[in-house]
């Protein structure tokens, strides 16, 4: 089965800022609102796909190999809709800081994150500086 946009959404048309647009303009947080909203829908109907596909693909093999093969399937797909599920959750706290006004702006230092960057990763709450510095700190830790 097919993996849903679980890291990206890409079926939109890139946001074209008129001259003298302030950044996040209603306008622009319009199409991130879209962009968003659009997500979601897409992980939704593959949660409810993976349900059905579920459903329908149930069967209580005899041969324990057939078996083991069907829940390593099952497990796979259920991790993924397990992911899909925290990042539907993370684009609902992207379209709660849409509402609030709050949202294009790094966490971290305030700057403008960028309307491309907010394409590319619409839940994005870092500019590309911080999230680099981030994860070289994190490398680092972790490493």
């Amino acid at each position: 089965m097919p993996e849903a946009g679980i890291e990206k959404f890409s079926h939109f048309e890139p946001y074209e800022m008129k001259d003298g647009e302030e950044y996040m303009s209603d306008a622009m947080r319009a199409h991130f609102r879209k962009i968003l909203m659009d997500w979601k829908q897409e992980l939704m109907e593959e949660v409810d796909r993976t349900v059905s596909h579920m459903k329908e693909e149930a069967n209580n093999y005899a041969d324990p190999s057939d078996r083991a093969t069907q829940e390593e399937e099952f497990s796979l797909e259920l991790r993924t809709r397990d992911r899909e599920r925290k990042l539907i959750k993370k684009i609902d706290q992207t379209i709660e800081r849409i509402d609030r006004d709050d949202y294009g702006f790094c966490d971290s230092c305030g700057i403008e994150i960028g309307v491309r960057r907010l394409e590319a990763r619409p839940t994005a709450t870092l500019c590309i500086d911080c999230k680099t510095l981030a994860e070289i700190k994190e490398k680092q830790v972790g490493g």
